[in-house]
């Protein structure tokens, strides 16, 4: 068994008893900051960077995590910010065509699988300021603990540190 997540200085804490709890071990692969994911006609795409006073007009979108919701178990960076617009979807699918049909965005590490979305998203780099500071990413797995992972999961695990280096 394995996991992919990300830590960060907002959901560190919470996840680390929790991995601790439930017998599980992080495994650093890579860290990262935040960059601001769309669609390439957006009116923001072309900008080098991108600041939150500039995002404040479009509706950030998140995947639901469900009925016990909670900011720490997000997939999205930043997830503990207020939002003057906030959209929930349930599935890649319709995040993407609310990205395009809005103009929405979402903030990730700025790793884009094309195999899974196309080559009509980018990611652009956030731009921080001193009310909205940027969080790195620790993207690593997790597996139980004292346990070496089987060949399927050693491969798993070489094939993503290769993607990481790559990306």
């Amino acid at each position: 068994a394995i996991g992919v997540l990300f830590r960060s200085r907002h959901n560190r804490t919470v996840l680390n008893k929790l991995l601790s709890e439930n017998r599980l071990e992080f495994h650093h692969l890579i860290d990262c900051n935040a960059y601001v994911y769309l669609w390439r006609g957006h009116p923001l795409a072309k900008n080098e960077s991108i600041s939150m006073e500039e995002l404040c007009c479009y509706p950030c979108l998140c995947f639901e995590q469900g009925d016990q919701s909670s900011s720490y178990f997000a997939e999205e960076i930043l997830s503990e910010r207020e939002y003057p617009q906030m959209i929930r979807a349930t599935d890649r699918a319709a995040m993407l065509t609310l990205m395009v049909g809005l103009n929405g965005f979402t903030l990730c590490c700025g790793i884009i699988c094309q195999e899974l979305n196309g080559t009509d998203y980018l990611a652009v780099p956030y731009r921080e300021d001193r009310d909205n500071q940027n969080a790195k990413m620790e993207i690593g797995y997790i597996i139980p603990k004292n346990t070496q992972p089987d060949e399927i999961t050693q491969i798993f695990i070489q094939e993503m540190e290769k993607y990481l280096e790559s990306a």
